[in-house]
């Protein structure tokens, strides 16, 4: 089996990636795990994009320095494809040394076969700057559309690529002046001279690699309309420094350099590997086999790239024309993966105009990642473009991934543990159904050979339909007494179609199936670079195996269905843009009731906010916001014997920092790692000079020899951030950005039989009670 190098396009840094930018890493991810499962030697690469014009521009508006900008969105970037469980192989950045090395090498070698030319343009300049427009600097009308607000790379609203001085109204993006023509000299790529080699390239590639149909089209539309030269240089500071005299002063084009990351990412990973003493692999064994003696006797390399339709032209044109041009025999496209646009509700995504649901907000939903990861995979848009509908969401996941496959796994299981005290029985084989299933098996892994990833995907359900037929009809609820071996074998065979499932669902729902997979005592095969599977972990070898699971534990619901409620709350949570949706929090804060009571001078004084609420179920629901936080460091206060300052995961994606008096009720240990709640939006308090953001909430209870003990509030089956509601209540209701304190101990919070309450109605996380294990009555502080 060829080895397998995987890319997806690399996200660009100025901003925090929406769904439709997310599908080519999640994609890309289904693939890769497919491929390890399946035994090929795989690699999957990413990173993120950072020089170029946006970069700049990003960073004025926001005052930092590009380095410093990058390093920001970096962290946001990389927090947000870990909670969607994106197993890299690595996940670098194009402004990492190797970059730097890897480009001005491909460059030099350019321009020693003769592919480099110099050309004297006119460039728009903008004198109340005092320098040269590179293409972002430029905003102006689209010659195209008439789209008054199009950059000068590319109009956001046709697609059309575009150069600055073709703009009409042209200004300059900084100041708003008008820029005038003026002369400058630039480098460019001789794509004409490299067209033969790259045509003949092309037209193998693309057939023996099963391009997608979208990526063949756009292809050849370029060769037909005959290539030209194209600018690989720009006006800019923050870039790649051009290595030729007379051009000190340029930086390379985002898009020259960019699609070279995927090498030096690898590179990167080779180079992290070996300074930590671990495996590592010489980096051209995958990029440039034929100069590594590591790669000697190896398979061939097989690059796949997902990326969107709108990157096409860069990866099957210009990228492959500089690795041709360079005269070395790098490792080229084998086969493209792009997807259509996947648009928001009635309009499009947009990160510029912060439109749609960003993965920022798939974190604070309370929604978990593979839900997400299942509509995204369910409605791919690889042949024409789809629409994220949060009515079509909903229909689905409640549909398909809760009413078909959650409930095959929840109802067999169930069924085992019940009336099999968790014994599964040995199966005699059900050759009827186990022919439907295993022809769904193969054709589910030859869609994922070709990446067919959305067919492959409801392929999967389709089993799980038969699967759950054979339980309906089966009657196992009755048979188990009228015809027991018939049950038992009917039970037995599902458990393994069951595991079968998984194994195949693994790539899409990683988090979903390995909790599956623990209730049998088992674990899947995923091993990254640099580190092994566990010793028996299942792959895709193992389907159709009708041996080795002897137990199973009772099911924990995972997936807990979406009301129409819950919809149109999330519908309206994300209307409009980020900048509106802020805005409206900011006024919905202000204009709270404390706010306004407040303002009017009517019950503002600390004795008036301490009384106790009238109605705590809707004083809770108005104003109190509560959310798990996961511990992850603990340690005492220098200056305070009796305090803890805990460090949380409480899902945002930065650390939080909450001190609590828990020094003489529990050891650090007792606290590291437990899924707490929290208030979450009580107004900061500083103690003995450290900010508390926060409050952490545990149960009283006396133990047996009658001293006063406590317990913390532990949900251990919710993720970080998962909002902590009363029993019916929205998830997602607005409450006030803070509270002080009289206005949180307003109600009281009790545990009554172990179940923590508020006037008599259970809190919830992520639709469970949350419970105490020690204290059976009591109050909660």
């Amino acid at each position: 089996m060829n080895r397998r190098l995987i890319t997806s396009a690399l996200p660009y840094v100025n901003n925090i990636p929406h769904l439709g930018n997310l599908i080519q890493v999640l994609s890309a991810d289904v693939f890769a795990r497919f491929c390890r499962s399946r035994g090929y030697d795989t690699l999957y690469v990413c990173g993120t994009d950072e020089y170029g014009t946006a970069t700049e521009t990003r960073a004025l508006e926001e005052k930092k320095t590009p380095r410093e900008l990058c390093d920001y969105y970096h962290a946001i970037h990389a927090d947000i494809y870990k909670w969607f469980g994106i197993a890299f192989d690595h996940f670098g950045r194009t402004s990492a040394a190797q970059q730097t090395e890897i480009v001005q090498r491909m460059f030099l070698d350019l321009d020693k076969n003769g592919f480099i030319r110099e050309n004297t343009i006119e460039q728009l300049f903008c004198p109340d700057c005092g320098r040269f427009l590179a293409d972002r600097f430029v905003r102006g009308t689209c010659p195209h559309c008439g789209y008054e607000d199009a950059r000068g790379d590319q109009c956001e609203n046709c697609g059309k690529l575009l150069e600055p001085v073709e703009l009409k109204s042209p200004r300059c993006s900084t100041c708003g002046g008008t820029p005038h023509l003026k002369s400058t000299k630039h480098l460019y790529i001789d794509l004409p001279a490299i067209q033969k080699r790259y045509g003949a390239w092309m037209e193998e590639a693309s057939v023996k690699g099963k391009w997608a149909k979208n990526a063949v089209q756009m292809t050849q539309a370029w060769i037909r309309d005959g290539l030209h030269e194209r600018a690989i240089t720009r006006d800019l500071k923050w870039g790649i420094p051009v290595p030729k005299t007379g051009f000190e002063d340029k930086v390379f084009y985002v898009w020259f350099d960019a699609p070279i990351g995927y090498i030096s990412i690898t590179k990167a990973l080779a180079d992290t590997l070996a300074a930590h003493g671990k495996d590592s692999f010489d980096w051209k064994s995958w990029w440039l086999p034929g100069e590594s003696a590591e790669a000697a006797g190896k398979p061939p390399v097989d690059l796949f790239q997902f990326i969107g339709k709108d990157n096409i032209p860069f990866h099957t044109v210009i990228f492959p024309s500089t690795l041709i041009g360079s005269g070395r025999d790098w490792t080229k496209l084998y086969h493209m993966s792009s997807t259509e646009y996947l648009n928001y509700e009635s309009g499009k995504f947009s990160k510029s105009k912060g439109i749609g649901v960003f993965g920022s907000d798939a974190k604070e939903s309370g929604i978990p990642a593979d839900a997400w990861r299942f509509y995204i995979f369910y409605n791919r848009p690889e042949k024409s473009d789809t629409q994220f509908l949060w009515k079509d969401f909903q229909e689905k996941y409640n549909g398909e991934l809760i009413g078909n496959l959650g409930n095959l796994v929840n109802r067999t299981l169930t069924f085992v543990s019940r009336y099999y005290g968790g014994v599964i029985p040995e199966p005699a084989a059900d050759e009827q159904l186990w022919s439907v299933v295993r022809a769904g098996e193969s054709k589910i892994t030859e869609l994922l050979e070709w990446a067919e990833l959305k067919d492959a995907f409801r392929e999967l359900f389709a089993v799980s339909s038969v699967a759950n037929k054979a339980f309906q009809d089966g009657e196992p609820w009755k048979t188990r007494n009228t015809d027991p071996e018939k049950a038992a074998s009917l039970i037995g065979n599902l458990c393994y179609v069951i595991k079968d499932l998984m194994i195949m669902a693994h790539p899409y729902l990683p988090h979903y199936t390995e909790k599956v997979m623990s209730f049998f005592g088992k674990t899947i095969a995923d091993p990254v670079i640099g580190t092994s599977a566990p010793h028996g972990a299942l792959t895709w070898a193992d389907l159709g195996k009708t041996a080795g699971l002897t137990r199973v534990s009772a099911p924990e619901i995972v997936f807990t269905p979406l009301d129409d409620k819950t919809i149109d709350a999330y519908r309206a949570r994300y209307a409009g843009s980020q900048k509106e949706r802020a805005a409206q929090e900011s006024a919905k804060a202000a204009g709270s009731p404390a706010a306004e009571s407040k303002k009017a001078g009517a019950a503002g004084s600390p004795a008036a906010e301490s009384k106790k609420a009238a109605d705590p179920a809707a004083h809770f629901n108005t104003h109190i916001a509560l959310k798990t936080a996961k511990i992850i460091q603990v340690e005492k206060h220098p200056e305070a014997d009796k305090l803890y300052i805990e460090t949380l995961d409480d899902g945002s994606g930065e650390p939080r920092v909450i001190l609590s008096g828990l020094v003489p009720y529990l050891s650090a240990d007792e606290l590291l790692g437990k899924t707490v709640v929290i208030a979450d939006n009580l107004k900061p308090r500083k103690m003995r000079g450290i900010e508390s953001r926060g409050m952490l909430l545990a149960a009283d209870y006396t133990d047996a020899d009658g001293k006063e003990c406590v317990e913390v509030l532990d949900c251990p089956w919710a993720p970080p951030g998962t909002p902590v509601v009363l029993d019916g209540a929205d998830p997602a209701a607005e409450k006030p950005a803070q509270i002080d304190a009289d206005t949180f101990f307003a109600v009281d919070i009790e545990v009554k039989d172990n179940t923590v309450r508020i006037g008599g109605v259970p809190l919830v996380a992520g639709g469970k009670p949350v419970t105490t294990v020690r204290t059976v009555n009591g109050g909660v502080h």
